[in-house]
């Protein structure tokens, strides 16, 4: 949904949009693209958002209240593995999208760090084999956005 929310303004915007255009959103792959047209397809679903709209339902994007907090994490990708023990990981993710980064949710040449908590394991051994991931601890990563 931040994907999507990045490029599109406005639910009407969102109907209007291709598979083709759709899958050339970062993050949105030709399973989604497709479901997100279908749904714009069914005269029911068309309907349904008309008689939310008509009962105070905003399907208007506003860029600024989406906006990070910071941009000290601007354009970075993190995956945490092993068990934290500053903060949860439902608070991991939130730091890191406060501060503009985005997480990921598996090992790949797209991801910048790798946050290792306690018994760390594959992704530790499949992030050591990739030479441009930066293997941080906790502390490392709260210094990031200190």
């Amino acid at each position: 949904a931040k994907d999507i929310a990045g490029h599109i303004l406005s639910i009407h915007e969102l109907s209007t949009k291709t598979v083709e255009d759709l899958v050339a959103i970062e993050g949105i792959g030709p399973k989604v693209a497709n479901s997100i047209h279908d749904f714009f397809t069914n005269e029911a679903n068309i309907h349904l958002l008309h008689d939310l709209e008509k009962l105070g339902l905003n399907t208007v994007n506003n860029p600024a209240e989406n906006a990070p907090a910071s941009n000290k994490l601007n354009g970075q990708t993190f995956l945490f593995t092993g068990t934290l023990t500053q903060f949860g990981r439902d608070r991991a993710k939130q730091l890191v999208e406060e501060n503009g980064g985005k997480l990921l949710s598996a090992v790949s040449a797209n991801l910048n760090y790798l946050v290792a908590g306690e018994s760390a394991g594959s992704k530790l051994t499949k992030a050591k084999a990739i030479s441009s991931i930066k293997i941080i601890t906790e502390e490392d990563f709260l210094a990031l956005i200190a």
